[in-house]
Order: C-alpha cells, then structure tokens, then sequence
C-alpha cells in the first residue's frame, strides 16, 4: 500500500516526547479508556463465551515482530493425504469479549484502529483484552475463528471452512527467526511448509496479475540511551510468505460474503490508462527496460530495489495504488467488488484486535460458511463500517506520517548547511525542478529543489541541508 510504514521502537527525548504529546493532543487521541469500558473488559476477560469445540490439540504457531504482543492471528501447516495442503489460520475471537452496543463495542468504533506511536501504542482495545485475554499467546486458551484452507498442489484454494474453537498457540515466532530456520533446515515440518506454500500462493498472485511492491519501510529505530533513529528495513521473504497466508484468508473471505450476498470489501479501483502512460515516461527517463508488451506486474518483480533506478521506479509505481477503500453490501453485489493490488475480491478479517471491521468480517463469514443467518448485529453495522474505516485509516496515515517527519526534523536539527548523499526517487512533473530526495544516512525522504533546471529523476545526487522546523516538522534540501 502506499504508506510509509512505522514500525515502533520505545525510546525516549524530552522535545520529540512533548512533540509527540502535542500531536495526540491535536488529533484528539485518547488518552485513556472510561471506567465503563474498564469494568466490561475485566467482567469479559474473567468470563468470555467460550466455544464447546476444542481445537487445542491443533500445534499453532504465531509470527509477528518480537515485542508483539496483541497476537491476531495463529498458524498451522500440513499436507494433505495424496497431495496438497491445510491451513488452519486461527484469528483471535474478539467477539467472544465484546458485547454488541456496549461499551467496548461504542469505544472501538470511536477508535477504529490501532495507532503507532514511536513512544507508545494508542490500541483499538484495552491491553488487558488485546495483549492478554483474547489475544492468541503462546501457552494461552483463547477462543478462535479458525479457518480451515484446503489447497491443492499448485497453491489454489479447493475448499473453505471455518468454526469457532478454542485454541492454543505453541509459540510465538518472529520474522528473522523463521527466516534462520527455513534456510537452514532447522524448521519443523509446520514451519517448513511456509516456506512451500508462501512461493505457491506468490506464483498464483503472478498468475492473477496481482501486485507487491519490494519498497524498503522507513523505521523509526531506538539507539540505546540516545533516543531515535531512522532507517530502512527490506522485508524478508518470509514476510511475504506469512502476507500470503493473510491474503489467501481474505480473498477466501470475500467469496464466502460476495456468494452469500452480504458482507464488506476492501476494494482498490484499477489504475487509468493516463498512470501507465506516465509510468512508460518514467521508465524510459530512468532507462528501466519496460517493453511494451511486457505486463505491468511482471515488470515489477523483474526489479531489484537496492539500484537507485529501480528505487526510484517503485517509489512512482505507488501512484498506482490510491483510492483503496471499503464496499459494503447486502442483497446487491458490488459492481466493482475487486482490488487491483489483490487482482481479486479481498476483505479485511484477519485483524480484529488491531482494526475494527475485522470483527465485523468475521462474524459475517462464520455465518455464511455454516449456512445460519447474518447476526443482526453485525448485519445492521455494515453501512456505517466503510465511512468510519476510512476515517481511521485516513487519522493512521496522518500519525505515520507525522511521526516519521518529527523524528526526521529531530535528527537533523543543527545540522543546517550539512551535505549528504541521496537519490532523487521523485520529480514534480509541473515544476521539474522539485522533487523528492531519499537519503541513505540517515534514512531520510524530504523535500529538494533545484535552481539550475530539472532535477535528475533516479540519479545520485549530493545534496546541502537547507532548512529544519521541529515545530511543523518538516526538512528541505537542495542541490549542490
């Protein structure tokens, strides 16, 4: 998607902590939680609704970054008797805590989603509820929608089921970690089969002609005693195989809700032909070879984001992905149910203790799968679901993007008149001597101007620090 993402180290200065109150305080975060939903997240975490089907047996396994603890999703993998796969995928049960139209249920919806911080986490739920009772823990019973995926040996899914059980985790795992043991041989067969199934699933999203862009995220990092940094972190290829388990959900979930007739979508409409053909122009003026005939997607796996070229190419293929959104429907199917991204009908439901229209999803797709009624409940919320999921998503950009900037600024106040090294990944195409400039120490995207003429889309260039405000926060460069 096109976001700069933030992944969130705790650390710690005096002016970027008050910047970083200011900031809440003017985008009316909440601070804290009212008694109401306290006491219902207490009574609810001492006596959830659990399931009758046990499915502890099941050896799940978690991945997420090392200091996660509101675990949404669990895993298990395994081959199937005479060819194929299973996934179970086990989503966190959210609903088993949350009674419809009280008071929990009244504040997420105010909140919406999760939001980062580079000092602390503002959550969609208490953490007593999402990094405890209802999140899936190693070691921990928790209710579950466990979905069971069978693919058959090429990746393609053959039959959906999902039930409530309850579950247990067996360990929680991260991205690096699982990488080490792929590689290494080390994994145990659950595990082992990721690294199988995740290269499946990407070889039918090529298939589909569907799209994932190798952008390196832009990190805020801690420095040990010296507050925060910056950097860039290439997403292994375990991450993508752990994204392919989410995506196969998703699109598993979208035709349960588009065959039954009800549910919402996450929709991104295709790009116009005008954005390849700007795209085509970019290429030739970065010299990536982009045959005419060769298809888009292909193009973009073809390409290696450690050139500064390639770099620059992905930074403007983002353009291509703006307008996603959410579709809800009940009795008339959407005239455009798919996302571009995707290449197929997607929905979001494998997130529930971080983003509100996952428990909603969910409960649509439980009944759907089982033949029973839509619960009134979660039927009558999906009008209002896609204009407050677009709110939140719009208050989450605004946070990554304020933060990343104040940590930016932050890093180079009084370092005005310094010279760095960079790459020009974009170009205004009315004002061609603007654009914007990615250095590599520290890792910094700004502003940058030229006043000798056009600036030199993809290139290297050497670049003067111009200006530094903390309190908008913003940063500018210029060429020497």
């Amino acid at each position: 998607m096109p976001r700069r993402l933030l992944s969130v180290r705790t650390a710690g200065t005096a002016r970027i902590d008050t910047e970083l109150a200011a900031l809440r305080a003017r985008l009316e975060i909440p601070p804290g939680w009212p008694p109401a939903v306290l006491a219902e997240v207490a009574a609810a975490s001492a006596a959830p609704v659990l399931p009758s089907d046990d499915a502890t047996d099941l050896p799940l396994f978690t991945i997420d970054p090392p200091d996660s603890r509101d675990l949404d999703q669990a895993m298990h993998l395994e081959r199937l008797p005479g060819g194929g796969f299973r996934v179970h995928y086990a989503i966190a049960d959210v609903n088993a805590f949350v009674l419809p139209g009280g008071a929990i249920d009244k504040e997420a919806r105010r909140r919406v989603e999760t939001l980062y911080f580079p000092d602390r986490r503002i959550p969609l739920h208490p953490p007593q509820l999402s990094e405890g009772a209802a999140s899936l823990l190693p070691g921990q019973d928790a209710p579950a929608l466990l979905w069971q995926l069978d693919l058959d040996g090429d990746g393609e899914l053959r039959e959906t089921r999902l039930r409530r059980a309850l579950v247990r985790s067996r360990a929680k795992l991260n991205y690096a970690g699982v990488q080490q043991a792929i590689d290494n041989g080390t994994a145990e067969q659950a595990l082992a089969l990721l690294g199988v199934i995740g290269p499946l699933r990407e070889e039918r999203e090529r298939a589909r002609g569907g799209i994932s862009l190798p952008i390196p995220e832009q990190e805020v990092e801690e420095i040990p005693g010296d507050g925060y940094t910056l950097g860039y972190r290439a997403p292994l290829p375990a991450d993508g195989w752990n994204a392919q388990i989410s995506l196969l959900t998703g699109m598993a979930a979208a035709r349960l809700m588009l065959d039954g007739g009800v549910g919402i979508l996450r929709t991104l409409p295709g790009a116009p032909p005008t954005a390849f053909e700007k795209l085509h122009r970019v290429a030739l003026a970065l010299r990536v070879d982009w045959p005419m005939d060769l298809p888009y997607p292909q193009l973009i796996r073809s390409l290696d984001p450690t050139l500064p070229s390639h770099a620059a190419f992905l930074n403007e293929c983002t353009s291509l992905l703006r307008g996603a959104g959410y579709t809800a429907f009940d009795g008339t199917l959407p005239k455009d149910p798919g996302h571009a991204a995707v290449a197929a009908p997607y929905a979001h439901c494998t997130a529930p203790l971080r983003r509100l229209v996952d428990r909603f999803s969910g409960e649509v797709c439980l009944a759907l799968a089982n033949d029973r009624p839509v619960p009134e409940w979660a039927r009558a919320a999906l009008p209002s679901l896609p204009a407050l999921m677009e709110s939140g998503d719009r208050r989450a950009h605004e946070v990554e993007r304020a933060c990343v900037d104040l940590v930016e600024a932050a890093l180079l106040t009084g370092r005005e008149g310094e010279l760095f090294d960079g790459i020009v990944i974009d170009v205004d195409e009315r004002k061609p001597g603007r654009g914007t400039v990615q250095l590599s120490d520290p890792a910094v995207r700004a502003p940058l101007t030229n006043g000798g003429g056009p600036l030199p889309l993809g290139e290297a260039v050497r670049v003067r620090l111009t200006e530094v405000d903390l309190s908008l926060p913003a940063v500018r460069f210029a060429t020497v």
